[in-house]
C-alpha cells in the first residue's frame, strides 16, 4: 500500500523560502513521475510542479522561476524548493503521482506566507 507523507511547511514571510519533502513508501517511487499539488482555501487542488518520464519538468506559470522539484531515489523522497514566496502561495501542499494520482492522498503540509 502506498503512503505519501508530506512535511516541511510552516509560516514564512513574503520573499522567504521553504523546502518541502514527501516520503513515499510502497516501492513505487522510482517507477512513476511525481508531482506537487496545492489547495488554497476555497479553491480546487492544482498541480504546481511535476516530473516527466523524459526528464523534463513542468511548472505552473504562477511558480515558474521560483519553485524547483527534485527527488532522491535512494531515500524515496520528493522535494519542492520554494523561493521568493508570495502570500498567494499560501495553501496545503501535497505530493502524488503526476498521472493517475493515487486516491489516498497524504495529509499535506500547510504553507502560510504572511508578514
Amino acid at each position: 500500500q502506498v503512503q505519501l507523507v508530506e512535511s516541511g511547511g510552516g509560516l514564512v514571510q513574503p520573499g522567504g523560502s521553504l523546502r518541502l519533502s514527501c516520503a513515499v513508501s510502497g516501492n513505487i517511487f522510482s517507477r512513476y513521475p511525481m508531482a506537487w499539488y496545492r489547495q488554497a482555501p476555497g479553491k480546487q487542488r492544482e498541480m504546481v510542479a511535476a516530473e516527466s518520464s523524459g526528464g523534463s519538468t513542468y511548472y505552473a506559470d504562477s511558480v515558474k522561476g521560483r519553485f524547483t522539484i527534485s527527488r532522491h531515489n535512494a531515500k524515496n523522497t520528493l522535494y519542492l524548493e520554494m523561493n521568493s514566496l508570495k502570500p498567494e502561495d499560501t495553501a496545503v501542499y501535497y505530493c502524488n503521482r503526476r498521472y493517475s494520482p493515487y486516491p489516498a492522498w497524504g495529509q499535506g503540509t500547510q504553507v502560510t506566507v504572511s508578514s
